[in-house]
């Protein structure tokens, strides 16, 4: 029987075994890594897909909140628009009462323009300009026994009476008739037709209406004691300037006396000076400057206090009742000649006419003013 020895194959089964078992075990190694990298893929997608849900909600939470948002400044835009519509129509509203106003003020104006321009007429009318000559005045009082008090203020009451007036132009003749009737009747003719010696004049009666006139009484008192001090310089204190002023004017030698009170203000350069005595003042007023004592002498203006007082202020105005206004009169003829064919056109009682206590014609190259005695109106 003979033995056999079987070693190479053997050999080989052994290495192919051992190489089988590497590989599986590389091969379970890979498995377990890719299960490891599977899991782990696997923890990657789920915590991914929770991001991806969290990412989700905030963004429906986002898109709802951007909703919202949009929304609220749509209705903050509507609001706007609201507001502005609103505005615009306010300021239209105050554009127009704006330019009403000016309007208004613009005739407000106007018709202060037309007020001024009437009362400025109006104070024309009634101002009065009167030049009043230098006149020796006696003063008579009587005198009572026992009176002991002359310091009382020279008293005087001063009637002014304003002739009516009534500017006559070119053209025009004023006549006046002894009877209102007479005037009455030549008023209710329409045209006149006077004859001269060649032709015949057409001319036209009118009412005449003057201008308006005042009578007035003024009571004046003048201070027998007090005397009124002007241009009088700032050149020191008031007090200071006060015992200057009552120095100056207490002295004997300038005509002065002894001085009970002294008012002076700064700002207007103005003062008065009470004596003890009257009669000082008086004296003092008529020279008008008195020489005062300051820091070197000065002239100041001196002049008496006075108060007035208006009583019995009356206005009228109306129409003469005999005279009347011949108007449209052409200068045919020489002046004197005309008028006297006027004075006998309307003397004839044929006419209407009747006795004339007064008549003036004005060529039309000439103007004058005419004024009425209270016994003509």
């Amino acid at each position: 029987m003979a033995t056999i020895y079987i070693t190479h194959p053997i050999k080989k089964m052994d290495s192919g075994l051992e190489e089988k078992g590497s590989e599986f075990e590389e091969a379970k190694k890979e498995l377990e890594l890719c299960k490891t990298k599977a899991d782990k893929a696997a923890d990657v997608k789920a915590r991914l897909l929770l991001e991806k849900l969290e990412e989700d909600e905030a963004k429906v939470k986002a898109q709802e909140e951007m909703l919202a948002c949009v929304k609220k400044q749509e209705e903050r835009q509507k609001e706007f628009y609201q507001s502005m519509n609103a505005v615009k129509d306010e300021i239209l509203k105050l554009d127009k009462r704006r330019h009403d106003l000016l309007d208004r003020l613009k005739r407000c104006q106007t018709q202060l323009e037309a007020k001024r321009a009437q009362s400025t007429k109006l104070k024309q009318k009634f101002k009065i300009y009167a030049q009043i000559p230098d006149t020796d005045v006696k003063f008579r009082a009587q005198w009572k026994e026992g009176r002991d008090d002359d310091s009382q203020p020279i008293r005087g009451v001063f009637a002014i009476s304003q002739r009516p007036t009534v500017f006559l132009q070119g053209g025009q003749a004023l006549i006046t008739f002894e009877e209102e009737k007479v005037a009455s009747q030549i008023l209710k003719i329409a045209k006149c037709s006077v004859s001269c010696d060649h032709i015949s004049l057409d001319v036209q009666p009118k009412r005449i209406t003057m201008d308006p006139a005042v009578k007035f009484e003024v009571n004046l008192d003048v201070s027998r004691k007090e005397l009124k001090v002007s241009n009088v310089p700032p050149s020191m204190p008031e007090e200071r300037m006060k015992d200057r002023l009552g120095m100056s004017f207490c002295r004997p030698s300038r005509g002065g006396g002894e001085v009970e009170s002294v008012e002076y203000d700064k700002n207007t350069g103005t003062g008065q000076i009470t004596f003890l005595h009257p009669g000082v003042a008086e004296s003092l007023a008529l020279k008008a400057r008195y020489r005062v004592d300051l820091d070197s002498e000065v002239n100041v203006q001196v002049g008496p206090i006075y108060q007035y007082q208006l009583h019995k202020f009356q206005t009228f105005c109306g129409s003469p009742k005999r005279t009347i206004l011949l108007d449209d009169i052409e200068d045919t003829e020489d002046e004197d000649d005309l008028q006297d064919h006027l004075e006998i056109h309307f003397q004839k009682p044929s006419n209407y006419g009747g006795e004339i206590e007064s008549i003036k014609y004005i060529f039309r190259e000439k103007a004058l003013q005419a004024f009425f005695c209270e016994d003509l109106l």
